[in-house]
């Protein structure tokens, strides 16, 4: 005789909807990045940055304070919010 934990369930499918819901609203091409040191922002970002020198430096950055171990799940870019907006308004796509 088994038993069955509704409430596991759902909450399991709850999460894999609100996982899967997070990958559809970014567009192909694009990937997502969250930007800031205490307080997080998404941005969905063109995958054409990624061969930007001065994106490449933002990178590096986020490699030397997080590593591979992103406390958000994604790209983390360790700058505030109005400097990565300054940068990528000045990016060629």
């Amino acid at each position: 005789m088994g038993f069955r934990l509704p409430g596991i369930v759902n909450a399991k499918s709850l999460i894999q909807s609100l996982s899967a819901a997070k990958t559809l609203d970014v567009p192909k091409g694009y990937l997502a990045v969250y930007v800031g040191k205490k307080q997080m922002k998404r941005f969905v970002i063109p995958v054409s940055y990624l061969n930007q020198p001065l994106f490449l430096d933002l990178l590096s950055q986020s490699e030397e304070e997080f590593g591979y171990d992103h406390p958000m799940g994604g790209l983390t870019i360790p700058c505030s919010e109005d400097t990565f907006l300054y940068l990528t308004s000045r990016l060629s796509v």
